[in-house]
């Protein structure tokens, strides 16, 4: 990894996908242990609902462990990411299908959607590791739109479970380093469906 790797700033947006948390999470250790300093932001549902994958205010708690920051977890709170130049990237992992069609449509009611706004202002690279059941079917327009936005680049993804969720598709959570690298150079990790 390149040695700048050790001080960049990444936002680091988690929207409602419960059951990639925990390779969030993961990842979100990793950079904090290669030096980046995690700027957290989490859309409302990510923010306060409890599933059978956890319960929220543990993964809050686990997130400004790793971080040592409070959450961006308000509309208000995230507003000042782009115009006090807060982040250098901005990763969106998990990024549901739900806030890939509001960033496609410029839809900025959440605090993940305008945190990836205020941070776009400035033209800086956003990085979208993609979790959604409908990648396939409803979502596949909005992903397509946001491949062909300035500034928009992703992590790699396939189907998860073509046998029971033909239409689902999720990031390698792995390659969220490669993709940041790469993006952070104005490029696409290749190849993108894996």
């Amino acid at each position: 990894m390149r040695e700048y790797f050790d001080k960049l700033r990444v936002g680091f947006a988690i929207t409602g996908s419960f059951c990639t948390f925990e390779k969030a999470l993961s990842i979100m250790e990793n950079l904090k242990e290669r030096g980046c300093e995690i700027i957290p932001v989490m859309s409302y549902n990510a923010f306060t609902t409890d599933t059978r994958f956890g319960k929220a205010e543990e993964f809050r708690a686990r997130i400004e462990e790793i971080t040592k920051k409070k959450i961006i977890c308000t509309i208000a709170d995230a507003e000042p990411i782009g115009p006090a130049d807060m982040t250098d990237i901005m990763l969106v992992a998990p990024c549901t299908g739900n806030t890939m069609a509001k960033l496609a449509m410029s839809i900025i009611d959440t605090p993940v959607c305008l945190a990836v706004k205020s941070h776009l202002r400035a033209g800086k690279p956003v990085v979208i590791a993609p979790a959604t059941n409908d990648a396939l079917a409803g979502a596949y327009k909005n992903i397509a739109s946001l491949m062909n936005y300035k500034n928009y680049f992703f992590v790699p993804f396939g189907q998860d479970d073509y046998v029971k969720k033909q239409s689902s598709m999720v990031a390698d959570f792995s390659l969220i380093p490669a993709a940041i690298e790469m993006a952070l150079d104005g490029r696409q990790l290749q190849p993108v469906l894996i």
